[in-house]
C-alpha cells in the first residue's frame, strides 16, 4: 500500500474516533414521548404515580388485556382506571364496561379524546383550547373542593392543546375540576372551564378527566402538583380493588427488538456503530484488490412449443373439446388470410372453389372441410371424436399445399 492510502486511513480512523468521542460525551436528549406507561421513567412516563398508588390502594392490579376481555373472564368489583392521550373503545367494549359500571363499580378515565358513545351517553361534548391560546401557559388545573389541596390551582408549563367540556348534563353531573387561564399573581382568574366531572351510572359511577398528564412523571414531581393528582384519587375508593389499564397505552409494555440492549447502552452501542464502519471499510478496500469470477449464464431455452403443447393436453384432458376446436379453427381461417391471402368473411363456394385451387385441394374436400367447421361451430360441446376428425381434416388440407411443399 502506497504512502498516501496509509495517510487517508489514519485521517479516517481519526476522524471516527473524534465522533465517537463527541457523541459519547454529548448529553443524551430528553424523551419527552407521551407513553403514560406505567414502567417508564421518560418525563411522559407514569412510574412515579404507579409507585405512590401502591401506597395509598391496597389492592391493584395490572391489566393488560382488553377491558372487553377482561371482563368477561373475571367476576370482580371496584374501580376500573384509565389514562392515556386518547382510548377509544369499542362499542361492544363499552357497552360491557358500562354494564359493569351499572352494578356498583367505578369507572375513572383520563383523555384529551373520549369514546363519542361514551359522550352521548351521559350527555357530554368536548372542546379544545388549542397551544396559541395557551402560548403564554396560562392555563392551570385546579379542583373544586378546596379541601383537597393547599392551592388553589397547579401549572403545568409545557406547550398543550387543552381540552374540557363545553355541555354538560347539569341535573347529574357533579364539576369536580376545572382549567383557569391564569393571568398573574393578585391579578383575577377568568374563563374557567370544566376538566373533570363525575355523574353516577346504575349503581355505580363514572369519573372522567380531560387533562391525563396529571398521573405522568413531569406533572407529578413539580410539587405541589402531586396534591392535584391525590385529589383525584380522594374520588375513587382506594379501600376496594383497583384495576390499572396498561393495555390502552402509547408505549410499549415490552421491547420486541432484541437490538433494544444494544442501542439503549451507550458503550455497547457505539461498539456496534463501529464493528459496522469497520465492516465497511474493509468492503471498500477489499472490494478494489479482488474481483470475483463472472459466473456464466446459459441462454435460457425456447419452451415455447412445451408450454404450448402442455396447454393444448390441459385442454384436452379436461374435457374442453369445444374451446380446442375454436382455437383451431381460428387458427385454421388466419393460415387461409396470412399464407393463401383470401379473405375468410365471406365463405361461399365461390371461395371454396378459389381456397382449393390455391392450396392444390380438391374442391370435395375442401367443401368437406368447412361442412365440419360449420357443423362444429354451431354445436355448444362436442367429444373427441369430432376434434380428432377435423384436426386430421385440416393437416390434411395443409398437406397439399403447394407454397408449403416448396418451403
Amino acid at each position: 500500500m502506497s504512502k498516501r492510502g496509509k495517510l487517508y486511513i489514519v485521517l479516517a480512523a481519526v476522524a471516527i474516533i473524534s465522533i465517537v468521542a463527541l457523541e459519547m460525551n454529548k448529553p443524551k436528549q430528553i424523551n419527552w414521548f407521551p407513553s403514560y406507561a406505567i414502567h417508564h421513567k421518560i418525563p411522559f412516563g407514569s412510574y412515579v404515580f404507579n409507585e405512590q398508588l401502591k401506597r395509598v390502594a391496597k389492592d391493584i392490579t395490572v391489566v393488560d388485556r382488553p377491558p372487553y376481555e377482561y371482563l368477561q373472564n373475571n367476576d370482580i368489583n371496584g374501580t376500573y382506571l384509565f389514562y392515556n392521550g386518547g382510548i377509544e373503545f369499542g362499542k361492544d367494549e363499552l357497552n360491557r364496561l358500562l354494564d359493569w359500571v351499572s352494578k356498583g363499580n367505578t369507572l375513572m378515565v383520563s383523555a384529551v379524546g373520549f369514546e363519542p358513545k361514551l359522550l352521548d351517553t351521559l350527555n357530554l361534548k368536548t372542546k379544545s383550547v388549542n397551544i396559541i391560546g395557551n402560548f403564554n401557559n396560562e392555563y392551570q388545573v385546579n379542583l373544586v373542593n378546596p379541601l383537597l389541596g393547599d392551592k388553589k390551582s397547579y401549572k403545568y408549563d409545557r406547550p398543550t392543546t387543552f381540552y374540557h367540556f363545553n355541555k354538560i348534563d347539569t341535573l347529574n353531573t357533579s364539576v369536580i375540576g376545572l382549567i383557569d387561564k391564569y393571568r398573574g399573581k393578585n391579578k383575577p382568574i377568568k374563563d374557567s372551564l370544566v376538566c373533570s366531572i363525575k355523574q353516577p351510572f346504575g349503581d355505580g359511577e363514572i369519573i372522567l378527566n380531560t387533562f391525563p398528564q396529571a398521573f405522568s412523571n413531569y406533572f407529578i414531581l413539580q410539587s405541589p402538583n402531586q396534591n392535584y393528582t391525590a385529589g383525584l384519587l380522594s374520588y375513587i375508593d382506594t379501600n376496594k380493588p383497583i384495576y390499572v389499564d396498561t393495555y390502552y397505552k402509547t408505549g410499549k409494555t415490552f421491547y420486541t427488538s432484541p437490538m433494544y440492549l444494544f442501542l439503549n447502552t451507550k458503550s455497547l452501542k457505539w461498539a456496534y456503530y463501529l464493528v459496522l464502519i469497520g465492516a465497511l471499510i474493509y468492503i471498500i478496500f477489499e472490494g478494489k484488490r479482488k474481483q470475483r469470477a463472472i459466473q456464466i449464464v446459459k441462454p435460457l431455452k425456447n419452451r415455447t412449443v412445451d408450454f404450448t403443447r402442455t396447454i393444448a393436453n390441459m385442454y384436452y384432458e379436461s374435457g374442453k373439446h369445444k374451446d380446442i376446436a375454436h382455437h383451431k379453427i381460428n387458427h385454421f381461417l388466419e393460415y387461409i388470410r396470412s399464407t393463401l391471402h383470401l379473405s375468410t368473411s365471406d365463405i361461399n363456394n365461390s371461395f371454396i372453389k378459389n381456397l382449393a385451387a390455391r392450396s392444390n385441394n380438391s374442391v370435395e374436400d375442401t367443401e368437406t372441410l368447412f361442412k365440419l367447421i360449420t357443423s362444429i361451430s354451431k354445436k355448444t360441446a362436442i367429444n373427441n371424436i369430432e376434434l380428432e376428425r377435423l384436426n386430421t381434416l385440416i393437416e390434411q388440407f395443409k398437406s397439399h399445399n403447394q407454397w408449403k411443399k416448396t418451403t
